[in-house]
């Protein structure tokens, strides 16, 4: 019973332009905001401290900002029309799920380490680099190792006997 209703509350969220977030995230949430007979795109930046209903239709967020001294927290649904998309600016180091005692840090004294998303896919392209570069050095490893093994393969054929046997054979005299 319990894996159909999650199967039933994954088809029914809309997947465009969510990426996977988690609590200590800073994201960029762009919201659409109905005045009167107009409609905008309002964007609010802020650090995620906490996500509830992770396996529900349509989990919430919480995002917390400090505009002018003053802290501003907004409770979204991620999977809402009102949300037009959600960006990841940064990622920060937290061991929990729940980020509630940062309400009482200033924004000085929240000293998080942060992981630049830009950064983050340069370091990715340079591992992928080091990595190509590695498997050509062990391939040309192998090509060299192999090389030597023919060469001992040759010396085999032209001399019948092969350099263990030259060396017993001064042994025994």
């Amino acid at each position: 019973m319990n894996n159909k209703l999650i199967k039933f509350n994954l088809s029914q969220r809309k997947s465009d332009n969510i990426p996977e977030i988690k609590s200590g995230d800073i994201v960029r949430v762009h919201r659409k905001i109905k005045e009167g007979s107009k409609e905008r795109i309002q964007v609010f930046e802020g650090i995620i401290i906490a996500i509830k209903g992770k396996q529900s239709s349509s989990p919430m967020i919480t995002v917390r900002k400090v505009s002018n001294g003053v802290g501003v927290e907004l409770v979204i649904p991620i999977y809402s029309s009102d949300v037009d998309k959600i960006e990841l600016v940064k990622r920060a180091g937290v061991r929990r799920s729940k980020l509630y005692y940062l309400r009482d840090k200033s924004a000085k004294s929240m000293r998080l380490k942060y992981k630049d998303m830009a950064d983050f896919a340069k370091v990715t392209e340079e591992k992928k680099e080091n990595i190509i570069e590695e498997k050509a050095e062990t391939e040309t490893k192998k090509e060299s190792s192999a090389e030597k093994e023919n060469k001992k393969e040759d010396r085999k054929d032209k001399t019948g006997k092969d350099n263990g046997e030259k060396d017993d054979k001064k042994k025994e005299k």
